[in-house]
């Protein structure tokens, strides 16, 4: 769960009926255990000796299943980028019972209270994770970095790297980082400006308790090292991209850009949080303005998300260009083999294609299998994701049923108006026969039930 905290556990009770609900996945049959703990007690021997090179990792500072790690060094105008991968696929091989396994979840399920690993603890948190205090295997992508942002693939090696430091995005100093760490972001960055991406970070929503007791819903935009650490890893993905296309094989991450009838309910969003919109801007434009800091802008950066057509898997098929809208780009998906079961695959194409190889024939045989496995596991955690808001939203607005509040209707169905309330990032339902999308619309909270996840209104203007 990327869009919500949960840090005084406030929202117990109704995240245990989420996990009921959706058959969330409470622990690994003992097939798969015995599997993990054999895997993990291998030692490594395919891969070169890189422990030397200073690497560190960046993420959240209580994660411990750590996918990628990275070490910076200029080459002329150029830089490189070492972006060190977990190498699942040298503990976890087609077939055996943790793959399986990790065929049926597909990802692993993030909730505010805790998450179902794709992969056993004893791996996925332990010896595949490229944890600090110790070598580690790894398979190495080591990314070229024009002065324009530009990036290629310059090899993919395995190897044994050791971690210097685990740093957390809430306390690293830009003194903790590697020496061209800045430089990289703000290319990668400026080449997404140039190719017009339309990448948008949304911020966490983070659940509180206010001194009368009552539900609040804080925005925690993403911190400066996390930006810049999302932009390391979205040049590995662009690199890999391109070499997989290059060689004609390979899973890319493709998107569509919303429809003109989302685009239109968006504007009504926008409206009813009182953002301005200019009729003319193209909102690839309005969201390169929007501010994370300011509540209601944070509030449209999620609508946003929540419009698009969702991406989605497809495998290499001659003649056809596979295409993300958001990147602007032809994109794949690599750099997260631990939480994601795709990129365990195309991470050993990438191996292969780099080093002159053919890709394994299992794994070419799984591309045509991902789209379909990985439509599924997005789709429960696109359903649990929308849930959980749903279920803050309604605490956001417990203990506040009789109260009127302003909303504009932003879209209409056989279900009632969709309607997004002015002060509150709140989205619901109402009946409110004869109105059109856009109208301004006053309503009265009957119920705001959490445990229940129900939440109703009733139009009164």
């Amino acid at each position: 769960m990327k869009t919500l905290r949960d840090p005084q556990s406030l929202l117990t009770d109704g995240l245990a009926a989420i996990r009921k609900q959706f058959r969330v996945p409470e622990q690994f049959p003992p097939q798969v255990l015995a599997a993990a703990e054999a895997a993990a007690a291998r030692r490594p021997d395919a891969h070169a000796d890189w422990t030397a090179r200073p690497f560190v990792t960046l993420d959240p500072a209580s994660s411990t299943d750590l996918d990628q790690a990275f070490a910076i060094e200029a080459a002329g105008a150029d830089m490189l980028l070492h972006y060190a991968i977990a190498d699942v696929p040298w503990f976890v091989h087609e077939g055996d019972p943790i793959d399986i396994e990790a065929w049926k979840r597909g990802t692993t399920t993030y909730l505010p209270d805790g998450k179902a690993s794709l992969h056993p603890p004893v791996l996925s948190e332990n010896a595949a994770s490229l944890l600090p205090g110790g070598p580690r295997p790894a398979v190495v992508l080591t990314v070229r970095i024009a002065p324009d942002g530009a990036v290629k693939l310059d090899s993919a090696t395995r190897a044994l790297i050791e971690s210097r430091a685990k740093l957390g995005y809430e306390t690293a100093r830009d003194e903790d980082l590697p020496e061209g760490f800045a430089e990289v972001s703000a290319r990668i960055a400026a080449a997404e400006d140039a190719r017009g991406a339309a990448r948008v970070d949304p911020p966490e929503q983070e659940v509180e308790s206010d001194e009368a007791g009552q539900f609040t819903l804080r925005f925690r935009p993403q911190s400066l090292p996390e930006q810049r650490n999302a932009a390391l890893s979205l040049a590995a993905n662009l690199a890999v991209a391109d070499a997989l296309l290059a060689a004609r094989t390979g899973l890319f991450r493709v998107m569509a850009a919303p429809e003109p009838r989302a685009e239109e309910r968006l504007r009504r969003t926008a409206l009813a949080l009182h953002i301005d919109w200019p009729e003319a801007m193209p909102l690839t434009r309005l969201e390169k303005r929007l501010n994370p800091q300011d509540p209601r802008e944070a509030a449209f950066m999620l609508a946003v998300r929540r419009a698009g057509n969702g991406a989605s898997y497809v495998p290499f098929r001659e003649g056809e260009t596979p295409w993300h809208a958001a990147m602007a780009a032809t994109y794949a998906h690599c750099t997260a083999p631990l939480r994601r079961l795709a990129d365990r695959h195309v991470l050993a194409a990438v191996l292969a294609v780099a080093n002159g190889k053919e890709v394994p024939g299992d794994v070419s045989a799984a591309f045509e299998r991902l789209p379909a496995a990985m439509a599924k596991a997005d789709a429960r955690d696109g359903q649990i994701e929308r849930a959980v808001i749903d279920l803050a939203e309604i605490a956001l607005l417990a203990n506040h049923e009789g109260e009127i509040f302003s909303a504009v209707v932003t879209d209409l169905a056989e279900n009632g108006a969709r309607i997004q309330l002015g002060d509150l990032p709140v989205v619901a339902r109402t009946k409110a026969p004869g109105v059109l999308p856009g109208a301004a619309i006053r309503v009265k909270l009957l119920t705001a039930d959490p445990v229940q996840r129900k939440l109703e209104f009733e139009r009164v203007s």
